[in-house]
């Protein structure tokens, strides 16, 4: 039955696009022997629906393709576009987990260091304009003074939160600092991670020297980080001072290898300000 209705379909094409053939060879037959324009008008009523519909029966099956290849290049389009967003999202989502994974390994290790950190409404930006290295001294002067707050016995650190120095004098625009290289320096400190407690001194050179260990039975190797220590009452706890290159010798930060400084504002009792 299915293939009855398919032939009748088919015979109705064909008759349709037959009908479509004779039409305008009848009207330009009419049109040259016998011009009678009533006749043209009511047979051109006739062609020109037919026509249309024939044209369209028979450009259908191309009018079809053309709209499915255009269908097809869209889709194309999208998904390639979809695989281009694909890829930069998981390549955000990577970073965003590199993020996450560097700031928990940072708070990790500054807990674990019990290093403090500083904060820029506790602290006062300063130049260093002047290094002097009289008789092994190491002492270098600052562009802040008493006017801007700069008291005796502040702390000076790095942008890094290292220790550098410490006021020794104040005039109103201007202090000099003690470097920790200094032979009169001598701080507080503790090695990170335990309770061994010393003492850091300057040796007029290169680096310091760590003495005095609370722990005789302690044996410092390479690489022990130091931290200030508030036994002695000067300084805060937790500013990071260096780390050791041998059992004595500490690497600390010289006042020649910056050139702006923080001075940290704190009390006696080595609390901030």
């Amino acid at each position: 039955m299915i293939k009855n209705k398919q032939s009748f379909r088919l015979n109705k094409i064909i008759k349709a696009a037959l009908s479509a053939a004779v039409l305008p060879v009848f009207f330009i037959y009419i049109l040259m022997d016998k011009p009678d324009y009533s006749i043209m008008n009511s047979v051109a009523h006739v062609v020109l629906p037919v026509a249309h519909w024939t044209g369209s029966v028979i450009s259908w099956p191309i009018r079809a393709i053309g709209k499915g290849i255009s269908n097809i290049k869209e889709l194309s389009s999208i998904r390639s576009e979809n695989e281009e967003l694909r890829a930069k999202l998981d390549e955000a989502l990577a970073q965003k987990y590199s993020c996450d994974i560097a700031i928990k390994e940072n708070k990790k290790l500054e807990k674990e260091l019990d290093v403090v950190k500083t904060s820029p409404y506790k602290t006062i930006v300063a130049d260093i304009f002047s290094i002097t290295n009289p008789f092994y001294h190491n002492i270098f002067s600052i562009n802040k003074g008493s006017k801007e707050g700069v008291e005796k016995g502040m702390a000076v650190v790095s942008f890094d939160n290292r220790l550098i120095g410490i006021i020794m004098d104040v005039g109103d625009r201007f202090s000099r600092v003690r470097s920790l290289t200094d032979t009169d320096s001598n701080i507080a400190v503790r090695i990170s991670g335990s309770d061994v407690y010393g003492f850091l001194q300057g040796n007029g050179k290169n680096n310091s020297s760590l003495v005095f260990l609370s722990d005789p039975k302690f044996k410092t190797s390479k690489d022990l980080q130091l931290i200030t220590s508030n036994i002695s009452g000067v300084l805060p706890s937790g500013i990071y001072v260096g780390n050791t290159i041998n059992e004595t010798n500490v690497k600390v930060l010289k006042p020649q290898e910056v050139s702006r400084v923080l001075i940290l504002k704190f009390n006696n009792q080595g609390s901030y300000k």
